[in-house]
């Protein structure tokens, strides 16, 4: 049987590095689009090194709607797109709100207006779209508020883009997967968030603090009406969200019915606070780090993490790495990169 081709767009990214070597461990034959915007072209031989699979890849920019354009009519028989391409930081996005909205909304448009419709769509979502949820933990149901910032608007934004073309076409059919907090790397250590900027996502601003990379290391608000005053969020390993895409897929490709549309949260279910994280590190690392504390930050929600009984219940997938685990895991590629 021939083997589904999957187009994976920000491929050599975190998560989407993570997701292609996933993908092909399955068998599954893998397209990557990168415009290395924060990603790096060692990646993909990192990914032949692990996998012994160099998948197709093409460097340009989604939002460039004539490169789209071209390559889509020389390139145009995959079975399945993920979606990972966007710009992914909370704080920088309240500072540069416009580069968000262009850059997130205007590359989906250009890969739906170009793709064959005949594929099964997964768009890589965030738990923002809830913005402060009323409560906890939280369901797929929960009502999208007015998110905290104008990234998690621009997930919420592409959702309902996706949501309006999946109606109108027979034979599309998207999963919304609502990621909540990713960390860890590749067990072989040859992969993990390696951001080509000073890093905005907790873990890696920890692990770069640790081995002297990054000279300051600051908790923003230690006075939130959480079990000890830090913002509580929902950490999931790495391999475990990789491997959501694939059960998102086969579910997908095992449905018979066409014109899906299915959004399921992907976490762990359990919320730890920015003390529990940096007290964990110490942990495994065996190290003691010394934090500043200021004030909050503008788009910082209070606590966040997930109901995934959805996801165990249709997809048939549940997290399986410890949180203690996946911190080791972030601390090692560190060490090893």
């Amino acid at each position: 049987m021939k083997s589904k081709y999957i187009l994976v767009t920000g491929g050599l990214g975190y998560i989407g590095s993570h997701t292609t070597i996933a993908l092909i461990d399955k068998g599954y034959k893998v397209c990557i689009i990168d415009n290395l915007s924060n990603s790096s072209i060692d990646v993909l031989k990192r990914i032949k090194k692990i996998t012994n699979i160099s998948p197709d890849f093409f460097e340009f920019d989604l939002t460039d709607a004539s490169n789209a354009k071209t390559f889509f009519k020389k390139n145009n028989k995959f079975d399945g797109v993920i979606h990972f391409a966007a710009k992914k930081s909370v704080d920088e996005s309240v500072i540069k709100p416009l580069d968000y909205y262009y850059n997130n909304i205007q590359s989906l448009i250009n890969l739906l207006e170009n793709i064959n419709t005949d594929v099964k769509f997964i768009f890589s979502s965030s738990c923002t779209v809830y913005g402060q949820a009323e409560k906890l933990p939280i369901t797929e149901t929960a009502p999208l508020k007015k998110p905290e910032s104008p990234y998690g608007n621009t997930k919420k934004i592409c959702e309902n883009i996706l949501e309006d073309k999946t109606k109108i076409e027979t034979k599309l059919s998207t999963v919304i997967l609502r990621y909540f907090n990713p960390i860890g790397a590749h067990p072989s250590g040859l992969i993990g968030e390696d951001p080509r900027n000073v890093p905005q996502n907790l873990v890696p601003i920890i692990t770069q603090f640790a081995i002297g990379k990054l000279k300051k290391f600051a908790v923003f608000g230690d006075d939130y009406p959480t079990r000890d005053g830090t913002c509580i969020r929902d950490y999931i390993s790495i391999m475990d969200l990789a491997d959501a895409h694939i059960s998102a897929l086969e579910y997908l490709f095992s449905n018979k019915k066409n014109n899906i549309y299915n959004v399921f949260n992907v976490g762990t279910g359990e919320g730890k606070s920015v003390k529990e994280v940096i007290d964990s590190f110490n942990k495994v690392s065996g190290k003691n780090l010394q934090y500043d504390v200021r004030p909050r930050r503008k788009g910082d929600v209070i606590s966040a993490f997930a109901d995934i009984s959805k996801a165990k219940k249709i997809l048939n997938w549940a997290s399986k790495v410890s949180f203690d685990d996946a911190v080791l895991s972030a601390w090692n590629w560190e060490q090893n990169k």
